[in-house]
């Protein structure tokens, strides 16, 4: 299944937004993070904490654009793969989301994704 969830040029450059979906019949939350031609997807849940990253709606990056920033702890996180490269879940990362970009549409792939209600 491929469900849409915006286009990339509605992503600011370097920006971030927030979506809400489910897997498996749960709710999850999720956020794409853009850096050019770069663009990525994660669950919004911190490995340390469990608590979400943004500290604002939609805002999950550093003032500079170039990390991801866990507004609870200050944990950063690397754009492109989600590692955790400061902070106390220093070893583990963000759980990605499969994506594709077609006809400038980012889409979430796999089975087990579904739009919330």
């Amino acid at each position: 299944m491929m469900i849409p969830l915006c286009r990339v040029d509605e992503l600011n450059d370097p920006g971030s937004r927030g979506f809400a979906l489910q897997r498996g019949g749960e709710p999850v939350e999720i956020f794409l993070v853009r850096r050019g031609a770069l663009v990525r997807g994660y669950v919004n849940h911190c490995p340390h904490r469990g608590m979400p990253l943004e500290w604002q709606p939609d805002q999950f990056l550093d003032e500079a654009g170039e990390r991801i920033v866990c507004a609870t702890h200050g944990a950063l996180f690397a754009l492109e793969d989600g590692r955790c490269l400061g902070g106390p879940c220093r070893g583990a990362g963000l759980e990605p989301i499969p994506l594709s970009v077609e006809d400038g549409v980012i889409h979430v792939e796999g089975p087990d994704w579904e739009p919330a209600p």
